[in-house]
């Protein structure tokens, strides 16, 4: 049974993926403009992130922070809105979880799901893949999502290695039931903006 819904979910992936590209890309298309007009630098944010067996991969995001925001200030740490790196623009995405859109692609090429533990970035909360404890590389079993049930319980505001725990429970319990569950949950979460930025143990916006 978990074969077959993991072939299922593939094919929920793609197709999922390729018709929300086809249907939001006029608001893709404003974003990218208002992208461009508000700041200097590319439309798009990508970034080196570990996927599934702990392969990496670049993630795909629309930018909402100046150009090398990680080499300025606070580096990976954002604490809130107020954050001076982050546009204007950027502030109305990042609230809205509009940013994440362009992972669509990421999902249509087949290097993340739309629901899924969340990538981290090669060397945070460890140096590298190998350095993760064997109960957390339990995470890196399936393909990482554009979001997941840690996005939607926990989110940020609980350190990585509680977040990882979370992660696991998703893995163990995976179903087709539970990822359409965590989809509605996600776009609920999305107008209540709650918990998107890490607290004082943490290091990372998703």
């Amino acid at each position: 049974m978990r074969k077959l819904n993991l072939f299922l979910k593939g094919l929920i992936d793609f197709f999922g993926s390729l018709i929300g590209l086809i249907t939001t890309s006029p608001l893709l298309f404003i974003i990218a403009i208002s992208i461009k007009l508000n700041s200097k630098g590319p439309v798009f944010f990508k970034q080196e992130r570990l996927g599934k067996d702990g392969q990496i991969f670049k993630i795909i995001k629309f930018r909402t922070m100046v150009v090398n925001a990680e080499k300025i200030g606070d580096g990976l740490t954002v604490k809130d809105n107020n954050d001076v790196r982050i546009t204007k623009v950027g502030k109305i995405l990042r609230n809205t979880s509009l940013d994440e859109l362009p992972q669509l692609i990421n999902v249509i090429t087949g290097k993340m799901s739309l629901v899924g533990p969340r990538p981290p970035v090669p060397y945070f909360p460890y140096s590298n893949y190998w350095q993760y404890p064997i109960w957390a590389k339990q995470r890196f079993e399936m393909k990482p999502g554009i979001t997941g049930l840690a996005q939607v319980t926990v989110r940020n505001s609980v350190s990585w290695d509680e977040r990882i725990q979370v992660d696991n429970r998703y893995i163990d319990k995976f179903n087709l039931w539970l990822d359409i569950k965590i989809v509605f949950q996600t776009l609920f979460k999305i107008f209540k903006s709650e918990n998107i930025y890490m607290g004082e143990n943490n290091q990372q916006k998703k």
